[in-house]
């Protein structure tokens, strides 16, 4: 039987890059098959993995996620090969989209056609890994030994279908456990061997005042994200938006206080892992029946609690 990959995902929480290395060869002895790494305004999504392909042996490193609005597509297909030949070929690119927030407030970019995008990045790649030349002239001078599997982030239905006609896996976050026989039944027809990558925000308490500490994160991170438009969007496709209006009228009016407030604990326990370290191994395993291939820890810790809560969500 093969081994259930089970990963982490950096940045960590207050930690310096170099500094990773600790934490990152903790979690390889611990058993964690995978390593993903995040990308919104810390480091980006491929020097961690560059790193941490020099300091592990044996885990596969995914970008979760490279963003394609930001990175033209011949320099997606450089920086993936060049991750695939320093792993060894334990590389799987992670690709999305992003958000509006990020792709056009930060960037500058126009937020269009997210789907074509997409789509049209994809084919790119499929030609550019595997030593073609691609219809605008670009051909890799040094393309990967290995296949590189590409996994394409989805929160919602197009982007699910897109994911399953052209990628080798779909990188999920932000779903409640009973969303999952809806996630599954979009899924079929999807290639053999298609991994569902499912990122969870872990907030892991056995203390009350950690509890304490890790509630308000939690209310925190959940009030950035949702006021995002495109999560604001996710969540009503979920039901919640009875739940986030107070919160989303409150920051919109400017009132980000009052936004933290009125953030609805609700939502946030079902789509966050909130709970002592058995509490949420038991979702994770839920989820994992439920078909999540790959669960994708987040662990939301303070770097003094971080070396416990990578041994105590290991698999």
């Amino acid at each position: 039987m093969n081994q259930q990959r089970w990963g982490l995902t950096v940045p960590f929480r207050d930690v310096a890059l170099p500094d990773y290395e600790r934490y990152i060869k903790r979690a390889e002895a611990a058993g964690y098959t995978d390593l993903w790494s995040g990308e919104v305004a810390g480091p980006d999504a491929f020097t961690p993995l560059i790193l941490a392909a020099a300091w592990t042996s044996q885990m596969r490193l995914g970008t979760g996620i490279a963003n394609v609005f930001v990175r033209g597509p011949a320099l997606l297909a450089q920086q993936a090969a060049s991750l695939s030949s320093a792993s060894h070929g334990r590389f799987d690119l992670g690709l999305g989209v992003s958000s509006d927030r990020i792709v056009e407030e930060w960037n500058g970019i126009p937020f269009e056609r997210p789907l074509t995008k997409m789509r049209e990045t994809v084919e790119f790649l499929r030609l550019a890994l595997a030593g073609e030349r691609t219809d605008t002239s670009f051909k890799l001078d040094d393309p990967p030994g290995d296949p590189v599997p590409i996994v394409v982030a989805a929160l919602r239905s197009k982007m699910l279908k897109l994911a399953v006609e052209c990628a080798d896996g779909v990188f999920t976050n932000f779903l409640p456990l009973d969303a999952m026989p809806d996630i599954a039944a979009q899924l079929k027809g999807a290639p053999e061997k298609f991994d569902l990558v499912h990122r969870f925000l872990c907030f892991p308490a056995d203390r009350q005042e950690d509890r304490d500490e890790m509630e308000a994160v939690a209310r925190s991170i959940f009030t950035a994200y949702v006021t995002v438009p495109v999560y604001e969007r996710h969540c009503r496709s979920l039901g919640y938006g009875d739940l986030i209006d107070p919160m989303v009228n409150a920051w919109r009016s400017g009132d980000r206080k009052a936004a933290l407030q009125l953030a609805p604990w609700e939502a946030i326990e079902q789509l966050f892992l909130v709970g002592t370290p058995g509490q949420i191994k038991s979702k994770l395993e839920a989820y994992v029946d439920a078909g999540v291939t790959v669960p994708i820890v987040v662990a939301y810790v303070p770097p003094r609690r971080l070396d416990a809560a990578i041994d105590a969500l290991a698999p």
